[in-house]
């Protein structure tokens, strides 16, 4: 049985923790933390988890959590996850931080991007970036881990096949991603409300997104040439789903053939990631729900560029449900355990 703790249950991560793990025979719920609602019902708050479970929401205490589980998941803002990390040291409890406090390996771009001081440092070296399909090996052994973002999830598992090659010009990426509204977090805001998103589509955080170093910083684990992305993210009016459209300019000639073999080596033993088959082209209802990802490569001989279509559910595949395949790894489970979810369609 393992025991877990959810800090900051109430938000979109958290929730979807819940959904994911609450059925699970080998999963035992030690602490669920809220700042708002302590004392409440976990079923007052969500009412379709109704029977299923007895706990009401807690104050976060070090002490009692970290002691009492064998995993925390943090979810909650950037600035959080170092102090409890930092206070796990002293327990044998594993952590998984879905915030990015350490995704980055550079503390003086990470101050820039999230305006707080890195305060843990010192446990940079040791935390393993959670990228679960190029990640394995260090995953199973890690007591620190840095879930990846969810735009950043689509973009490597979108690139990182190609990254070593000496067809594209590194320097050249340009990722256009469009996200549903549940990847900007729970916090009411004017911008989220129904009036403002309904029949709107727009851009945001162009040139100064969070995402893009942390991108450039993995891509540039599997290239030996400098790299450099143009990231723009859009916000689309639908509850959530990532759709990123990768555009890379090739150096030489070759087929598009050449570069599915690339993909179709990468991932041919991957349960949740997929490459389509040729001429077919990714659909944000395909992923749904999952904790797939999709992945189509086109080569415009035109323009000389190579194409990546990537989907997937950015509350799943790219926050949770990737969160829930690493813990897998990290006890020694079948990392399919609890995310073989068909998708929700219409």
């Amino acid at each position: 049985m393992i025991k877990v703790s959810i800090l900051g249950a109430t938000g979109y991560t958290g929730s979807e923790l819940l959904r994911l793990l609450i059925l699970r025979s080998d999963i035992e719920f030690k602490y669920l933390t809220s700042t708002r609602l302590v004392g409440r019902a976990v079923t007052d708050y969500y009412p379709h988890l109704k029977n299923l479970s007895s706990l009401a929401f807690t104050e976060y205490e070090a002490e009692k959590v970290l002691a009492e589980s064998d995993v925390v998941f943090v979810c909650l803002p950037h600035g959080h996850a170092m102090t409890i990390a930092k206070q796990a040291k002293q327990y044998p409890v594993k952590v998984i931080d879905l915030s990015p406090d350490f995704r980055l390996d550079d503390v003086a771009v990470y101050e820039e991007y999230y305006e707080v001081n890195q305060t843990a440092s010192d446990l940079l070296p040791s935390a393993v970036y959670g990228l679960t399909e190029y990640n394995r090996e260090q995953i199973q052994s890690a007591d620190l881990l840095a879930n990846p973002g969810c735009f950043v999830t689509s973009a490597l598992l979108g690139l990182l096949p190609v990254m070593g090659s000496a067809h594209i010009n590194p320097k050249s990426i340009i990722i256009d991603a469009k996200s549903g509204v549940s990847g900007a977090g729970k916090s009411a805001t004017v911008a989220n409300l129904f009036a403002e998103l309904q029949g709107n589509f727009k851009a945001y955080n162009v040139l100064r997104h969070r995402h893009i170093p942390e991108i450039e910083q993995e891509l540039q684990k599997f290239s030996l040439d400098p790299v450099q992305v143009q990231f723009t993210p859009h916000l689309l009016p639908i509850e959530r789903g990532i759709f990123t459209t990768i555009y890379i300019d090739l150096k030489e000639d070759v087929s598009e053939a050449e570069l599915r073999e690339l993909f179709q080596q990468q991932y041919v033993n991957e349960k949740f990631v997929h490459l389509l088959d040729k001429g077919q082209l990714p659909e944000m209802k395909m992923i749904r729900g999952t904790n797939n990802c999709l992945v189509q490569v086109q080569v415009d001989k035109r323009t000389h560029r190579l194409i990546i279509l990537v989907v997937l559910d950015n509350l799943i595949k790219g926050a949770s449900g990737q969160a829930i395949q690493n813990m897998n790894l990290m006890f020694g489970l079948d990392e399919q355990k609890g995310l073989n979810l068909m998708p929700l369609t219409p």
